[in-house]
């Protein structure tokens, strides 16, 4: 390679460099992680309405995040129906899709819906906030709205039971 090519290439990756430090600067305040208190959000639900964080306040509450198309995110659906119905009516699970229709959802989860709670997070915005970077990923907030746990990958309804109790306290 000649001289002015490797300089050019250097230059640019430097420039890039910058940028994203530059964002990164710029968009810190814009994310929470385990720690930080969980983004009051307001998302449109299943049926029709719209579920907001806070509407579970003083409740240790699980959020996780899925896909339709995710394979990991089928796999664990059994495990999390089962956490909804053994234990839902004292810790709140919000399942969270991102940019996917509610007759898609409905489509893939159609054996998954009793007591489930599905939101829609269609322009990522509330995905953003809480720096989620794929599917599955569950977050548990307890009673005062701080984020305990941020988990990425399948989670088991054992898993999520030991998180839960935790942060019941």
């Amino acid at each position: 390679m000649n001289q002015r090519v490797i300089k050019s290439l250097v230059m640019i990756l430097i420039v890039a460099m910058f940028g994203f430090f530059g964002y990164s600067i710029v968009t810190k305040g814009e994310h929470t992680d385990v720690g930080d208190q969980a983004y009051n959000f307001e998302l449109p639900n299943i049926d029709g309405g719209t579920t907001k964080l806070s509407d579970y306040k003083g409740n240790v509450v699980i959020l996780n995040y899925f896909a339709t198309w995710c394979k990991p995110c089928k796999d664990e659906f059994p495990e999390l129906a089962a956490f909804q119905k053994d234990y839902g009516d004292k810790y709140p699970l919000l399942m969270i899709n991102r940019g996917e229709t509610i007759d898609k959802v409905n489509k893939v989860t159609k054996n998954n819906h009793e007591g489930m709670n599905y939101l829609f997070d269609y322009n990522a915005k509330v995905s953003k906030r809480f720096n989620v970077t794929g599917q599955p990923e569950t977050f548990v907030i307890d009673k005062k709205g701080v984020i305990r746990e941020h988990y990425n990958g399948a989670v088991t309804e054992m898993q999520l039971y030991n998180w839960v109790k935790k942060y019941e306290d």
